[in-house]
């Protein structure tokens, strides 16, 4: 691993500007990944002192450096911090390069881990920002949001860049370090949302489990969030920012007897995203490993010990690192419909329904869909789409056991509405997510009833494919029905779809339900 000379410099004073030659590199493994270790940056032994106003005394550090094309996924460059530190504030920058079409440009991004280190799962971790931030700040009573306050105590705390893209040239950076002596604030006790809200007993729920605050790199606050998805119609929502829990304590007063707010992580990998659907508050999950360093069954077990669910999300999204490696077999539920419907979302529909015709006939496991808005700033709409839940009441418990059973349709918003059944020629009937026992051959009627659809087609699919379809009334409101049999349909499922934008391809999804299993 070659790359550009790291190089300190201290400006706690007028007269001390010479740089100072970090030492030398080296490759670690961290229980999963392997990173790079930078030389590391060393303080004064002794804290400095206050100036003759009393003022806090500050002393900085200057790094900079190359990362070459190839870089591991993670770089760190260890701090020394001494005694007596009241406030840790870090900036970073780096270059742009002028790339040949197609080619990835620089990326790089950043968070911190305090002195209790940087194992792979492991305590230490004090906040992440990606790309969203060029500077953070902690100390013991505030921190930039992504970034947990608490003391600064001494000992090597350890910057993490992450070299999201590297271009051909490499990727030059520079990393400034700031550390703050003065008297330490003391850290508020957080206060979570409740695991349970009013509700309407057992009922239908909206919910949006994918959202963004400016806790990553979303633009709105919490209190935004909150005001935008009880207009949406919403009745619950999960806290999903990048790679950190920070924003768990944030949501203090926004919750009601109408809201339910969950709180959980979107883990962004390097092979793809998965949602921590629910966990408990203050519940950090490492991302920090790739499907190559087979840990992810680790953690999507930590995820369900802590009271989530394991959502893959947009698991066939364009980004760089998004489209998910890891398999399904951990998966809980899989976001198959993120934010407004486009092809990627087809193609993850379709894998999707590819799965249920095993299950069907085995009668064994099957992931239920859902979906999710994934909204982040303006214009992004929370709540479009939603997954619309049955549960016996508006609690954390009872929304995760619907979604895990998969009694729950996905609607583009709150004026949709779907029922779906299907009944046996012996009075049986069965729910979206269910299975009607029937003999093979005996008949079965699918019936949907739809509101808030004008313009949009209903349609039954099956393992065959999609077998019936209908109009619905110019209102947008109605019902279709379809008769079949098991030996014919291993499963139904409902769509309800806007008229194609192209010839010949599907249109946009307005709704969709989790299927019906049909057999002994």
């Amino acid at each position: 691993m070659t790359g550009s000379e790291d190089r300190a410099q201290d400006d706690s004073s007028a007269d001390s500007r010479a740089d100072r030659t970090i030492g030398r590199r080296g490759l670690f493994v961290t229980g999963a990944a392997t990173a790079l270790t930078l030389g590391t940056v060393s303080f004064a032994n002794a804290a400095p002192g206050s100036d003759s106003g009393g003022a806090p005394a500050e002393r900085t550090r200057v790094v900079t450096g190359t990362l070459p094309p190839g870089a591991p996924d993670f770089v760190y460059l260890p701090v020394e911090v001494p005694r007596g530190v009241r406030e840790i504030a870090v900036s970073y920058a780096y270059e742009k390069a002028t790339v040949p079409a197609g080619t990835q440009n620089n990326a790089l991004d950043i968070g911190v881990f305090d002195e209790r280190g940087t194992e792979l799962g492991g305590r230490g971790f004090r906040g992440w920002s990606g790309g969203a931030r060029t500077e953070f700040f902690i100390r013991a009573d505030a921190a930039t949001p992504g970034y947990l306050p608490g003391p600064v105590r001494a000992g090597t705390w350890h910057i993490a860049l992450g070299p999201y893209t590297v271009a051909p040239g490499g990727l030059p950076y520079t990393v400034t370090i700031t550390l703050k002596s003065g008297e330490r604030g003391s850290t508020p006790a957080p206060v979570y949302p409740p695991t349970r809200a009013k509700g309407r007993g057992r009922a239908w729920y909206r919910g949006d489990c994918h959202l963004h605050s400016w806790y990553s790199d979303g633009r709105r606050t919490p209190a935004e969030i909150a005001a935008l998805a009880r207009a949406a119609g919403l009745d619950f929502i999960n806290t999903s920012d990048h790679n950190t829990h920070a924003s768990h304590p944030a949501w203090e007063g926004l919750w009601g007897d109408d809201l339910l707010i969950l709180t959980g992580e979107e883990i962004t990998t390097r092979n793809g995203h998965v949602l921590a659907l629910g966990v408990d508050p203050g519940t950090f999950v490492d991302w920090r490993y790739r499907a190559r360093d087979n840990r992810f069954g680790h953690f999507a077990r930590e995820i369900r010990r802590a009271g989530g669910l394991v959502v893959p999300a947009h698991p066939h999204a364009t980004c760089v690192g998004c489209n998910w490696k890891f398999g399904f077999g951990e998966a809980d539920a899989v976001e198959v419909w993120n934010g407004p419907y486009t092809p990627d979302d087809e193609v993850s529909l379709q894998e999707w329904d590819n799965t249920l015709a095993v299950a069907g006939r085995s009668g064994g496991r099957w992931v239920p869909a859902m979906g999710n808005s994934d909204a982040h700033r303006d214009p992004d709409r929370i709540g479009g789409p939603q997954t619309v839940v049955l549960a016996d009441d508006l609690s954390r418990e009872a929304i995760q056991a619907g979604l895990k059973a998969g009694h729950s349709y996905v609607a583009e918003s709150s004026a949709v509405s779907l029922a779906f059944t299907v009944s046996g020629g012996r009075g049986g009937h069965a729910g979206i997510g269910g299975r009607l026992r029937v003999a093979p051959e005996e008949p079965v009627t699918v019936r949907l009833d739809v509101t808030g659809a004008p313009g949009c087609t209903a349609a039954f699919v099956t393992d065959q494919g999609t077998l019936f379809s209908a109009a619905l009334p110019a209102s947008g409101a109605g019902a279709v029905e379809w008769r079949t049999t098991a030996s014919y349909a291993t499963y139904v499922r409902a769509e309800v779809r806007h008229a194609p934008l192209v010839p010949g391809l599907p249109g946009p999804l307005a709704a969709f339900t989790n299927p019906v299993f049909l057999g002994e």
